[in-house]
């Protein structure tokens, strides 16, 4: 488990992670989401320890992971897939790695089979794509077999079907038990990966809380209605205190559940084409949420002169 308490990094004057407390909990992948400069990168690093708290504690286990006797045992990490000796090969890679925690030399090649690299593991580094970086780097995370993995941004450089295997895999971790801490800007990803969401901006958290929780209270959902007899059934459904507008050949109704849509439709005896509940996205219930934490604020296209 990995709990934060008040934690807090600034540089000077700037404020990077301003007193965030959150829990990640073994059996669930926990996504972390947040804006460009909201402070992710700056929480990975302290909670294994490559960057001190200003004030505040994070902890693995109840302990901070720079006391671990043996830290790949205790957690392992993706943080930068280009961190790499570009002249050693991948096997070497992860040989220095295993032996700098007492780690079986049987577990080199259980994991290069794992993310798929054994047929260029004597291949040096340096001449890897992003997408071949990222699955080494996660096979180090994977190496000494941690209960806690924490991978930041582990799908840039994959092709879908690489992307659909960090999905997969991230989730039998979580089964087995263990702790999966996963931070992206794919929110479609994330939407099918993480059971819990911590999503914070400007350094602070804006919210802890289930997916399927956050997309319902930060995005509202719509039905859509077709029917020939569209005119009277929109004034019908505005009489009901519903909101009705236009949408394309059909109506959009906010306020009216599809069950309450179907009853008025039946008792007034109009028919009905198609009834759809839209279910927002992920991505709009996070831009709603952080609409007022982006680091650098766009102009829509055409507006500008």
């Amino acid at each position: 488990m990995i709990i934060a308490r008040d934690l807090t990094k600034t540089y000077g004057p700037r404020t990077a992670v301003d007193g965030i407390s959150f829990t990640v909990e073994p059996g669930r992948v926990t996504g972390f989401l947040g804006p460009n400069g909201a402070g992710k990168s700056t929480t990975m690093r302290m909670v294994l320890g490559l960057d001190r708290p200003t004030s505040g504690s994070v902890t693995v286990n109840g302990s901070r992971y720079a006391d671990s006797p043996a830290p790949l045992r205790e957690v392992g990490a993706l943080l930068e897939a280009r961190a790499l000796h570009p002249g050693r090969t991948a096997r070497n890679h992860l040989r220095w790695l295993a032996a700098s925690n007492a780690l079986p030399a049987t577990r080199i090649d259980a994991v290069l089979g794992l993310v798929g690299l054994e047929g260029v593991a004597d291949q040096r580094v340096g001449r890897f794509s992003l997408g071949m970086s990222q699955r080494l780097g996660i096979a180090v995370a994977l190496l000494g077999d941690p209960a806690v993995v924490v991978l930041d941004e582990p799908v840039n450089g994959l092709d879908p079907e690489g992307i659909r295997w960090v999905r997969t895999l991230a989730r039998q971790l979580a089964a087995e038990g263990r702790t999966v801490f996963v931070s992206s800007h794919l929110m479609a990803e994330m939407a099918l990966t993480a059971d819990h969401l911590v999503v914070i901006g400007r350094g602070r958290v804006l919210a802890d809380c289930p997916t399927a929780d956050f997309i319902a209270r930060h995005a509202a959902a719509h039905v859509r209605v077709r029917s020939p007899q569209s005119g009277e059934l929109a004034a019908v459904l505005r009489r009901s205190g519903a909101h009705v507008t236009a949408d394309g050949e059909g109506l959009r109704v906010e306020g009216l559940d599809t069950s309450g849509i179907g009853d008025l439709a039946g008792a007034h005896g109009l028919v009905l084409h198609e009834l759809t509940l839209v279910r927002s996205s992920l991505e709009d219930a996070f831009m709603t949420l952080t609409a007022d934490s982006v680091e650098y604020g766009t102009t829509p296209a055409g507006a500008a002169r």
